[in-house]
């Protein structure tokens, strides 16, 4: 058996608790050979497992569904205020007849849009015109 000791040659008796392992490396005589794996890939595992655990967490609390906020509000067709500024002034059952009520209604001066529920067709105008409007629709056509 090699015993570790001066840099001229391995020494016998007074060194007698070291040993030389295979690497070169003085080892106390008592230890053990580690021949199992070392800790350090078993710590680059664990360390990167746990990195990417956080990064999850970290990208789901960002880019997540938002389960727990409310729905968007649906507006109810038939609430009168639904409309915003907008007031209805006639109701017609096509498209068309609605188009011409428009143009009869912006020849008189009066901003006025076509809306649809259901099956009719709305005429919408802002209150201010709402007068006007009443007057242009239930007049007779040209």
């Amino acid at each position: 058996m090699l015993l570790a000791g001066s840099p001229r040659g391995p020494v016998r008796g007074a060194a007698s608790h070291l040993r030389i392992d295979p690497g070169g490396r003085a080892l106390p005589a008592g230890a053990a050979h580690n021949q199992g794996v070392t800790a350090a890939p078993l710590t680059a595992l664990v360390g990167g497992v746990l990195m990417l655990a956080m990064i999850l967490i970290a990208l789901r609390w960002t880019f997540g569904t938002g389960r727990d906020q409310p729905a968007p509000h649906i507006p109810d067709p038939d609430d009168p205020t639904g409309d915003g500024l907008l007031t209805e002034v006639s109701r017609v059952p096509t498209e068309a007849a609605a188009q011409v009520l428009r143009s009869r209604l912006a020849a008189a001066g009066v901003r006025a849009t076509v809306g649809r529920s259901g099956s009719a067709y709305r005429l919408l105008v802002f209150p201010a015109d709402l007068a006007a409007a009443r007057v242009v629709v239930s007049g007779p056509s040209d």
